[in-house]
Parts: structure tokens; sequence; C-alpha cells
């Protein structure tokens, strides 16, 4: 297994580009089983899952082939399910990544039926996916729970109906989106999840000709289509990508250029950087970091469905918060087992209390390197953001959890001056 050795104490300083956002590109990609149609995405991001999602919509007999982007430069792949062959989704597949549970809605919308195994993923709490079932049931599937497998029919088609979520979720409002686009009738998802990847969602779909109206909002309007078409479709731009490395170049006390950064979707992360002491300033899509000679300050941080701030960017946070004057407080609401990465950061130095499901955080000047283990995708990141300020070597094992949410993280980092290699796996 590889592991990525970092040498600290190097401000960061140059430019680094933004790829295409995983999670919204998560959810596109099933969306190519609602039509017979090609769906291409351009700007979609070179990661583990993106190859594992492929790899499954090919199960089901979507054909996935590279193509030449329109501008020449961002990476783009045609979908094309003309026939579904297979409607299940077998468990060595979707084990490896959460997101796998995607594909049920579509094949149940299109084809009636779905046979797809419980997902796996990150180890950051149960993340049941009991929500997207009983919307699927709302729209009139019959769904049977046997041998680790989701089995769904849908005998008479899905019809539109009201569908409200007790708490928000974003995978449950993908799935159903998705299949209330070709249900019969008309439908309303009421507290629906407003992450811009949903939205990036619900414009591909109505580009493809289904009718949304609410995106954006809390409650979406959804009137069933009979058939969908082929479109080609850019992919948002990393929000998570872009915020963690706002807060690598605010980690290391550096002055980094973001390109092609989401600005308008960074409004919660912006704030705790710049209340913290960072100063950001943008301009178009550039986004322009600077924490050079800044006074790192702790801030209060409560993760929350968005428009709040990012569940996915509160390890990176932690990271931060453990080297700023002064204490922080950081509140997970969302998943309940998202402070794997504390041990790991304690053991570089970081004074981490938790308490709950919150962690005080008693800033330091200095951490200390260290090697570490990865639990999940973000902890795996936020020790690589520790090893760049900490003083010495810091080695990260197992860091195959990074290769599934970002694209050429050392290259990224080495151009601007990070002391970072990955190193063949011993093994282990």
């Amino acid at each position: 297994m590889d592991r990525i050795r970092i040498v600290g104490g190097t401000p960061l300083k140059g430019q680094i580009p933004i790829g295409g956002a995983k999670n919204a590109a998560l959810a596109l990609m099933p969306a190519a089983l609602l039509t017979d149609q090609p769906l291409t995405l351009t700007n979609l991001p070179d990661l583990v899952d993106i190859r594992t999602m492929a790899t499954l919509l090919a199960q089901h007999g979507c054909a996935v082939s590279p193509v030449a982007p329109p501008n020449g430069h961002e990476p783009a792949s045609t979908l094309h399910a003309k026939r579904i062959t297979s409607t299940t989704a077998p468990y060595d597949l979707v084990r490896r990544m959460r997101a796998s549970v995607l594909v049920l809605g579509p094949l149940l919308a299109r084809a009636g039926e779905a046979r797809v195994s419980l997902p796996g993923g990150c180890a950051i709490g149960t993340r049941p996916v009991d929500l997207h079932l009983e919307a699927l049931k709302a729209l009139g599937a019959e769904i049977e729970l046997e041998e680790g497998y989701i089995k769904a029919t849908a005998p008479k088609g899905l019809t539109g109906n009201r569908v409200v979520f007790p708490k928000v979720t974003v995978g449950g409002t993908e799935n159903a989106l998705m299949a209330a686009a070709l249900a019969k009738g008309d439908s309303l998802i009421a507290n629906a999840a407003q992450e811009p990847e949903v939205c990036d969602l619900a414009h591909c779909l109505t580009a493809m000709g289904a009718r949304i109206e609410g995106i954006g909002t809390s409650t979406l309007q959804v009137s069933g289509v009979s058939a969908l078409g082929g479109i080609t479709h850019r992919v948002v731009p990393d929000r998570i990508e872009a915020g963690t490395y706002a807060v690598a170049a605010a980690i290391t006390r550096g002055d980094v250029t973001l390109l092609g950064a989401p600005n308008e979707l960074l409004t919660a992360v912006e704030k705790v950087l710049v209340e913290s002491g960072v100063e950001m300033t943008a301009e178009g899509d550039r986004l322009r970091v600077r924490a050079d000679g800044a006074e790192i300050r702790g801030v209060d941080v409560m993760t929350e469905p968005y428009p709040g701030f990012p569940t996915d960017m509160q390890a990176q946070m932690m990271a931060l918060m453990a080297t700023a004057s002064g204490s922080a407080l950081l509140t997970e609401t969302i998943f309940e087992n998202r402070f794997m990465h504390v041990p790991e950061l304690t053991r570089m130095g970081a004074r981490i209390n938790v308490h709950g499901a919150s962690a005080i955080v008693r800033g330091m000047p200095m951490l200390s390197g260290a090697p570490v283990m990865a639990t999940d995708l973000r902890a795996s990141v936020s020790l690589v953001l520790a090893g760049l300020a900490a003083r010495g070597e810091t080695v990260v094992n197992r860091v195959y959890h990074l290769d599934r949410g970002y694209e050429r993280l050392e290259e990224k980092l080495a151009a601007c001056g990070a002391h970072i290699e990955r190193l063949p796996g011993n093994g282990g």
C-alpha cells in the first residue's frame, strides 16, 4: 500500500488548479442509466471513485469511453446506456464506494427493477440507506432486503408522489430526483438537500428533458416525463478540493491562488478562514489565499447541511486549528464517527479533546512530524495538511483513501514548494 512522505515547514506559494467535483460526478454518472442516448460529462475528475463508478455502470450495460473535450484540456467521458443488460449491482463493486447506491433510482425508473448490494465506503458512521428506500417506496417501489442486497421492483412503474425526508440526505435526494424524473405524474420532494452537487444533477437532468422546479431550495417539484435525451454537461468545480487547498495555504502560512475555484460555493469555509486571520481575495474564478505573516486564531466551527459549513471540511479545519493561537470548538452534526483523525493528529502533537460530537482544539506553535495512519478520505488529507506544517518528517500510511477524492495531490502541492513524495507500498 502506498505511503506519502512529507517534510514540513515550507510555506506554499504558487497556483493550484481545481478540478471537477467528485461528489457531483458520482451522481451525474448514474444519470446516464436514465436514457438510451449518450451523456457526455466534461471536467470529470480522474479519481479511483470515478473509475469504480464507471466499472459499475459497465456492469449494467453502460459504455463509458473517454472523448476529446470541447475546450481541449478538460478530461471528459461519454456514457451510453443504450440498453440495460443487468439490473444487479454486485457486492464486490458496491462495497468499495457508498455512492454506488445511486444506481438504484435510475435502474428502478428505467428498467422497473434493481438489485443493489448494501454499500460500503469510508468508515465514518453508519450512513444508512433507509431514507433512500423510503423515498422510492413513496414513488411506488416495492423493496425487500435479502442476503445483503436491496431488491427493488416497480411492477406498475413509478408514480409521482410526495416525498418528505425526515432529515436532509444528499444521496437520498439524488436517488429520489432521478427516479421521479421518469415517474408518471408529479412529485414533490420536501426537505431536499440543497448542496451544489444536487443542484448540478438537477440542472443536468433538466437539460436532458426533465421538468424540475425549485432547484437550489429545500422543495423540489418534479413532473415526470416518458423519456430523457443525451447532452453534454460540465461537472461543477470541486468546492471541497478548493477548500482543502485553501487550508493548505493557511496552515503553511503561505500564499496560494486557486484556479477555477467555485468561489460562490465556498462562502461558509471562507467565512471561517477569514475569521481566523486568513486573507482571501476572489477575482472571477481565481481565489487568492494569503496567510504569510498572519497570526491564525482559533475559531469555533459547526458542520451543517449546505449552505452551512461542510462536514467534508471538518478534518482539514481541525488540522488548521491545531496550529492556531487560542482554542477552537469543532462540532460535528452530520456523521457520528467523523473524529477518527483525532488520535493521528495527537500523535503529531495536536492538543485535542473529544466530548461526544464536539472536539476542543488547543492550538500550539508547531506540530511534529510522525508516522500516521489514514482512516478515511478527508481524515487522510487532514494528516497531509498537518504534515505540511509540522517540523520534520511525516509519513501518511494507507493513502488509497486520498486517491478516491484528490487528483494529483502530491503534484499540485509540490508545484507550490511542498516537500512531498509518494513512496511505494511496503506490503502493509
